[in-house]
């Protein structure tokens, strides 16, 4: 009896470590071609403010920490040093316009602390 509570509680241990390690414990995320890990890494192994993630079905995909409403001024930075410039916020939507262009960067709240940004490949061009 005594052999299979400690077998049961290193099984528990392994597993809990294991789990833990995949982080099955954040949301999914609205792409494939990345793991919750590989995102998390991403953004802890950099001091940039916003991360790019992956690039998938024609769209370049980035993170940033939300800390108190600044991800949203790290999208603008970002979309800002490549000639655009602001022009509205409707819901998770921003708005850019450069010349006769208009870039629609869109932003999804993916835990509390970060948010995944959405941009067409095409927008440094």
């Amino acid at each position: 009896m005594k052999r299979w509570l400690i077998f049961i509680g290193v099984l528990t241990v392994i597993l809990g470590v294991v789990a833990f390690d995949s982080k099955f414990y954040y949301p999914t995320l609205p792409i494939d071609s990345v793991s919750k890990r590989e995102v998390l890494e991403s953004l802890n192994d950099t001091s940039e403010d916003i991360v790019k993630i992956a690039e998938e079905n024609g769209y370049e995909w980035y993170i940033t920490p939300m800390e108190q409403g600044k991800a949203h001024d790290n999208l603008k930075n970002l979309i800002s040093k490549n000639g655009w410039h602001f022009k509205q916020q409707e819901g998770s939507g921003y708005f850019f316009e450069k010349g006769d262009n208009t870039l629609i960067a869109t932003t999804e709240m993916w835990t509390v602390n970060f948010v995944i940004v959405k941009i067409p490949s095409d927008w440094k061009e």
